[in-house]
């Protein structure tokens, strides 16, 4: 099957079947993309691995780390970014997970977690790890919270786009949105760095997580549109792209 991409959008996909351990789809799958807010992902990661081996969640740390995976709230992720050590997260969390196309924000901008480089690829194996590898207690604390993700982000944004959108009530999802009119951040970066190895101009819409019994099937797919698109121009691209792939285990679409 040849994936179609609307004109002027750059995409990465990856979609992996683990009940048979085989990618069913791939597009630019090792194409560097910035991660907006999929990065959430590697920081409650980060965070969960210091709190081993019984890994209690203070009240508050529990409350502010489900309204940064449930509603994307990008005030929790800073607190994060900056009590655990900022880009260090990424280094460290590349290292545990085997990551190979994942680096942190440039140097030039170390706060900017959203603009840590990831794949579509690497996004697969952030899942495999929590479904496969980690222990029980983190599977069970993060994915519980992604499959409960909310319908707008606390910015205010529809993140039902894409897996959402398509596909039955059983799925999970991290999405990542960055660059549009309204979003956090939104012309926050008056020089973005030229040398970077990601685009960190044109708006991006991404769209991560499972779907079907058990999450068999793992979606990641990464976007890019032209500066100044409409988010619901780019919603609809995104959406309709993740419709067309296929993905085993979920006969029904929405």
């Amino acid at each position: 099957m040849t994936l179609t991409v609307p004109t002027g959008v750059t995409a990465g996909v990856a979609v992996y079947d683990r009940e048979t351990g085989l990618f069913v789809e791939q597009h630019n799958a090792d194409h560097r993309f910035r991660s907006a807010s999929v990065v959430k992902l590697l920081i409650v990661l980060d965070y969960l691995w210091g709190r081993a081996p019984a890994y209690a969640v203070p009240d508050g740390d529990r409350a502010r780390l489900e309204v940064m995976l449930r509603s994307s709230d990008d005030d929790a992720a800073s607190h994060y970014w900056d009590e655990l050590g900022g880009g260090s997260i990424v280094d460290r969390m590349v290292k545990r997970l085997g990551l190979t196309h994942t680096s942190g924000p440039p140097a030039t901008h170390p706060g900017f977690w959203g603009y840590v480089a990831i794949t579509a690829a690497d996004t697969v194996r952030i899942y495999r790890y929590i479904l496969e590898q980690a222990p029980a207690l983190v599977r069970e604390f993060v994915m519980d919270l992604l499959h409960r993700a909310t319908r707008y982000g606390t910015d205010g944004f529809d993140q039902y786009f894409g897996i959402a959108s398509v596909f039955n009530p059983d799925f999970s999802i991290k999405q990542g949105w960055s660059g549009f009119l309204g979003s956090s951040g939104y012309r926050s970066d008056k020089a973005k760095p030229v040398d970077s190895p990601v685009d960190l101009v044109s708006d991006a819409l991404h769209t991560t997580g499972t779907v079907g019994p058990d999450d068999r099937t793992i979606v990641a797919v990464y976007t890019l549109h032209p500066a100044g698109t409409p988010y619901e121009q780019a919603y609809a691209e995104v959406t309709r792209l993740t419709g067309a792939l296929s993905v085993p285990g979920v006969p029904d679409r929405r």
